[in-house]
């Protein structure tokens, strides 16, 4: 129990007045004794005041999903149930580390047997297992004398995954782009496999104009042909030392795990098979292509805790070993970051092991520190050199993207907070164009 703003003022009163006493009348002593018994009184009033509003404390429930995701600010409702009216401060205890809370301190007033739900986010950096603590709430007292402390037991396990809320809000956007008439409307004649006739309509290009049909039914019909399903993409991961470096808060790696769930939920929807390679010095895991959504569910599960490591990778080991796996043609997309020819002779050179038997896909993961500073214009020398320093990066890196284009690679070199979105489209156009 602790004492509110308007108790400190009570409790300045007395010395007030006894300073004032003891100036006009120079009995000190009597002053004092007036003022302790007065500030005794105002103490009294106040732990009486907290004592009564006991029973007035609200109730609370949190609702905290069990899996967070990790780079997200992921929703906390806590559901107050009010007894009496009332001012309460919340705190909630997320764990130690790797976590952000936002605010941290949760106001509200409480109307008589009212209940209400305040929201609050937690962004995990690192993905694993947590416990999450206990909550704390302040009530002010009836009178407003005093603050009521109380602890309410509400320790629970959480779970960080990827990007589980990135992954929802892409299924409802593939589902919006299957069901959609424009969507429909743009897959008319791109493709190989045919799903059905329609009326011709002014646009349609006149080459798929089925006649034998359009004889039949004495009015012109179209052939609508979709890009061909059940092909194969080939997922590589690299878990290895340029991984591990922190981008925007969070491990190139963690980047790199929701880029490739992202692409292999649109994958899946759009009805091919999604296989799955993790590797450094050897490939760690690996997961066979298959179909569906619980093979999604499958994939997230066995990722979810791999954490990247400080050692080298062997990508031209991992090529080897994925082509002895999968002998079939299939689209590989290799997720990893690269610094320049030199550094990196061995990715360009297992890149271009894969054409043209399959269809090498080189994803890299950029810092967007680094394009910002090749933007800067600075007034002094230091800041003049870290520019130039970046400018030869980006230099150097497109110098390696040229000389892999040249192998027949196809690449994206994109921010790590936007390279899945940029990944998923350049997927769906690989599809349309049937570049698989």
């Amino acid at each position: 129990m602790l004492p509110t703003s308007p108790t400190y003022l009570l409790l300045l009163g007395p010395a007030a007045i006894a300073t004032a006493l003891a100036l006009l009348t120079g009995n000190v002593s009597g002053a004092v004794g007036l003022m302790l018994l007065a500030d005794l009184v105002i103490l009294g009033l106040m732990i009486l005041d907290g004592l009564l509003s006991r029973p007035d404390l609200p109730t609370i429930a949190r609702k905290l999903p069990h899996r967070l995701s990790i780079g997200r600010e992921n929703p906390i409702t806590l559901t107050l149930t009010g007894k009496a009216p009332s001012l309460v401060q919340i705190r909630d205890t997320p764990p130690a580390e790797h976590f952000r809370i936002t605010p941290a301190t949760l106001t509200t007033t409480l109307e008589a047997d009212s209940t209400v739900d305040l929201t609050h986010s937690a962004f995990p950096t690192y993905r694993g297992q947590y416990q999450w603590g206990d909550i704390y709430l302040r009530q002010r007292s009836r009178w407003r004398l005093a603050w009521i402390d109380r602890k309410i037991p509400a320790q629970e396990t959480v779970a960080v995954y990827p990007d589980l809320l990135g992954l929802r809000a892409l299924t409802i956007r593939m589902a919006l782009q299957s069901a959609g008439a424009l969507r429909q409307k743009r897959r008319i004649g791109i493709g190989t496999e045919f799903t059905e006739l329609r009326d011709y309509s002014m646009g349609d290009d006149p080459r798929l104009i089925d006649w034998k049909a359009t004889a039949r039914r004495s009015r012109p019909l179209v052939r609508v042909l979709e890009p061909e399903q059940e092909q194969t993409l080939i997922i590589m991961l690299d878990r290895g030392r340029l991984m591990t470096a922190q981008v925007e808060g969070l491990a190139r790696f963690d980047w790199g795990l929701n880029t490739a769930l992202a692409l292999a939920l649109t994958a899946l929807h759009r009805g091919d098979k999604v296989g799955f390679a993790v590797f450094d010095r050897a490939i760690h895991t690996w997961i066979p292509p298959q179909r569906g959504q619980t093979h999604l569910n499958q994939l997230i599960d066995r990722l979810t805790p791999i954490q990247p490591e400080l050692i080298e990778p062997d990508y031209m080991g991992a090529v080897s070993t994925l082509t002895a796996q999968q002998s079939r043609r299939a689209l590989v997309v290799m997720i990893t970051d690269l610094v320049d020819q030199t550094a990196s002779a061995e990715l360009l050179g297992a890149m271009g092991r894969l054409a043209p038997r399959y269809l090498p896909f080189c994803v890299t993961l950029r810092d967007p520190l680094v394009d910002r500073r090749a933007k800067e214009f600075a007034s002094d020398i230091e800041g003049n050199y870290a520019r130039g320093v970046a400018l030869d990066m980006l230099k150097d890196r497109a110098q390696a993207f040229e000389k892999l284009r040249r192998r027949g690679v196809l690449v994206l070199d994109a921010p790590a907070s936007q390279v899945s979105d940029q990944l998923v489209d350049r997927y769906l156009q690989l599809k349309l164009r049937n570049q698989l």
